[in-house]
């Protein structure tokens, strides 16, 4: 198993994040199916003011590029991914096009 740490914003609108959290409430079963088909074991999406903090726990051979492949074939995710970028703002590092940026771990204690 290998964790992924991720980074997003969110559009700094109280009503925007408040549609977005409920949104996340009732993440769509395709959406959900999708997830789990890739090799994500488990996820976990935090929110402090309108920045987000994704945890995924991945299968030890799961491949960003592939899930992405895999997102462009499903028209459901596309539709979901969509909806989710009404809500949603690139870092400013994010070059164009890239949503969730990658964290790097820089501790941990054992």
């Amino acid at each position: 198993m290998k964790k992924h740490c991720l980074a997003l914003d969110l559009k700094d609108d109280p009503k925007l994040i408040a549609e977005y959290e409920l949104h996340h409430q009732n993440t769509w079963p395709e959406v959900q199916a999708s997830i789990l088909e890739s090799g994500i074991e488990e996820m976990e999406i935090y929110r402090t003011q309108n920045r987000l903090f994704m945890i995924m726990v991945t299968r030890d051979d799961f491949d960003f590029s592939r899930k992405a492949e895999m997102d462009k074939s499903n028209p459901k995710v596309q539709e979901w991914e969509h909806l989710m970028w009404s809500y949603q703002k690139a870092l400013p590092l994010a070059k164009p096009g890239e949503k969730w940026i990658l964290m790097e771990q820089i501790f941990k204690l054992s």
